[in-house]
């Protein structure tokens, strides 16, 4: 059979049969135990009296059970005051206005989630689920999954991020890396509706971006022990920074060794690095800013292809030249080589190329980059904008309301990046349930 993820902890195993959906862990096998003694509770009288006749007798032996528990635990006894809080709420609005996912367990709508964030569609999981004997609807599964990711949005939104004692970034070396991919949202169109009543609407392409924060070793590989932190949104280049700082602070950016930002050589990026470098408090030393060297020798393509006169063997010779002059850190060579090109009736077309250079003459330290043993290239991100947009949310006759787009970013990130029992706490948090 094929692997499936657990209800309960979300790791894939195979089961024995159609009907395990709980793998043979300890933990695990302790929440089906409970789900099923739950199910038996409310459907079974005799069962139900049963039980309540022996914790009746159990409590009559052991009455100082209750106030010794809280006293020992107290972080449980405010976790419970919390949920009993929004229960009494429920009850006071006479408990009939509860959302889809309250209407489940957390093992199930982490399981719907997960295979909506995994998927290529709301229809693939919805099949994927029926074979495991799970029966939901397409619009069910949505709203599951959507209401998922805002509740545990919540949370991060708050800087209640949970981290473990491999997220420490005390003495090491952290890349910073941004970009943006394109998808069709839905947007509402002038008009009057149509016969059925519906709202019209266009499907403009808009930019999602993308942030994303690792760290790499001595060699200038990417550590295996620290899964990277992908996250993004259509909320703009502000709200990006907005969320990378919040990122930031959480890892506690300043224990870092040395700090590299990389990328290309949009201006939203870079107009918004010295001001996010400034209000995290990071020392100018520890900080480096970086074009992607693969970006920068496309440019320099760009110039030797608009010399028309060119044959294609000098084209390639003159690339190779300015690539060399680059790798060495000759980078007022090469703009020199440039501008020595503008003339002719392709000149305008050149000084843009030339300009470009020049706007980012203090990113061009590739060989003082390379020395320390840091990545030169922004592939990283490259490939996350490849696996969390283009895979999912971008294709033929796909267009999303912003809104959703924005949460199903948000799983697919959380999940791909291999940290997607951070985002299982952060949806299960009772923060996430009173903001609910």
């Amino acid at each position: 059979m094929k692997p499936i993820p657990c209800l309960n902890c979300q790791i894939f195993f195979t089961p024995r049969n159609c009907k395990q959906n709980y793998c043979s862990d300890p933990k695990c096998q302790r929440a089906r135990k409970a789900l099923w003694q739950k199910e038996k509770m409310a459907a079974d009288s005799e069962y139900r009296k049963g039980q309540r006749l022996s914790q009746e007798k159990w409590l009559q032996n052991n009455p100082d059970y209750y106030e010794n528990y809280r006293q020992n635990n107290p972080e449980k006894t405010q976790r419970n005051r919390c949920l009993q809080r929004i229960r009494n709420q429920r009850k006071r609005e006479g408990g009939s206005e509860s959302t889809t996912h309250e209407r489940c367990t957390p093992g199930l709508a982490a399981m719907v989630s997960v295979w909506s964030a995994l998927l290529s569609s709301f229809e693939e999981a919805c099949q994927v689920l029926c074979d495991h004997g799970i029966k939901l609807g397409v619009k069910v599964i949505q709203k599951l999954a959507y209401r998922y990711a805002e509740r545990a949005r919540v949370v991060q939104q708050a800087g209640l991020i949970p981290l473990n004692e491999t997220d420490n970034l005390q003495g090491r070396r952290v890349v910073i890396s941004t970009d943006g991919g394109r998808t069709r949202l839905r947007e509402k169109k002038r008009g009057p509706k149509t016969k059925k009543g519906r709202n019209r609407y266009k499907g403009a392409w808009r930019e999602p971006k993308l942030l994303i924060i690792y760290v790499v070793d001595a060699q200038g590989k990417q550590e295996k022990s620290f899964n990277p932190f992908i996250d993004g949104g259509f909320n703009g280049p502000d709200g990006l920074f907005d969320l990378l700082e919040g990122y930031l602070e959480s890892l506690s950016i300043q224990k870092a060794d040395k700090v590299l930002f990389v990328a290309y050589g949009a201006h939203w990026i870079w107009n918004r690095v010295p001001g996010l470098v400034k209000s995290l408090g990071l020392e100018p030393e520890m900080v480096y800013e970086l074009l992607d060297f693969y970006h920068a020798v496309e440019h320099l393509g760009k110039v030797a292809g608009l010399r028309k006169s060119w044959s294609a063997k000098e084209r390639k010779s003159w690339i190779a030249k300015q690539r060399g002059l680059l790798l060495k850190g000759e980078s007022a060579m090469v703009v020199q080589a440039v501008q020595v090109l503008c003339r002719g009736r392709n000149s305008k077309a050149i000084k843009t190329e030339r300009d470009y250079f020049v706007r980012n003459e203090k990113r061009l330290e590739f060989s003082t980059v390379k020395a320390l043993d840091l990545p030169i290239g922004s592939g990283a991100i490259e490939n996350s904008i490849r696996r969390m947009v283009n895979l999912r949310l971008k294709g033929p006759c796909i267009f999303w309301c912003r809104e959703n787009a924005d949460k199903m970013l948000m799983l697919r990130s959380y999940y791909k990046s291999g940290r997607w029992n951070y985002l299982k706490k952060m949806a299960n948090s009772p923060i996430s349930l009173l903001a609910a």
